[in-house]
């Protein structure tokens, strides 16, 4: 029951000139108890997306398997690789069932999405009910994101650059540790650009005296 409901966290998404950039905390919990210090919640999904998660731990999990699978299975079908707004409205998708259906246990995941295409790169906000919203400056998510929200409101430019946004998607992360008990133990990093994805930060954090 613990594994099915660890939730808590702070992620954060960025849109910049030059790419996307997705961070989160490394704390999982099940209700007042840490269970894990050293969880990964920011995920790629292949060479062209990303994901950042917060809410149950298993319903995310299954989500990134199927949504891998659903864009290496339309990729085959096709012959060309999904467009950022394919990916997340197929993972969206994945949202709106997994939502309603019929549990003991309610299947609640939130999803930051950053992709590439052709197009360019761009961010999803991909809320539980399985609604899709495409984001133009920032957003955040989790029980940390209140706080996180409060440093990128005052802090963000639409001229920022993916190292800037770094900066500051870490200070806003930093932030919400420093008043949320369900978000901690450190800070992971992705940046999205036209050509790369790349995990630009892992940090654990040490508590010990």
């Amino acid at each position: 029951m613990e594994e099915q409901l660890k939730t808590g966290t702070t992620t954060v998404g960025i849109a910049c000139e030059d790419g996307i950039v997705l961070a989160a905390d490394k704390r999982a919990t099940a209700g007042t108890m840490i269970v894990d210090k050293r969880a990964e919640k920011v995920h790629v999904i292949n060479d062209d997306f990303a994901v950042t998660i917060a809410g149950g731990v298993s319903d995310a999990q299954l989500l990134i398997k199927l949504i891998r699978a659903e864009l290496k299975l339309k990729e085959v079908k096709t012959n060309k690789k999904a467009t950022a707004k394919e990916a997340a409205n197929l993972l969206g998708g994945l949202l709106y069932s997994n939502i309603r259906r019929p549990s003991m246990i309610p299947g609640i995941a939130h999803f930051l999405l950053g992709g590439r295409d052709k197009e360019g790169t761009h961010l999803y906000d991909l809320f539980p009910d399985g609604s899709v919203t495409p984001i133009r400056d920032f957003v955040s998510s989790g029980s940390g994101s209140v706080f996180a929200l409060g440093v990128l409101e005052t802090q963000y430019r639409a001229d920022m650059t993916t190292d800037e946004a770094v900066k500051m998607a870490v200070k806003a992360i930093n932030t919400a540790l420093k008043r949320d008990s369900c978000s901690g133990n450190g800070i992971d990093v992705i940046v999205v650009k036209n050509n790369e994805i790349k995990r630009v930060m892992n940090k654990e954090l040490d508590y010990n005296l």
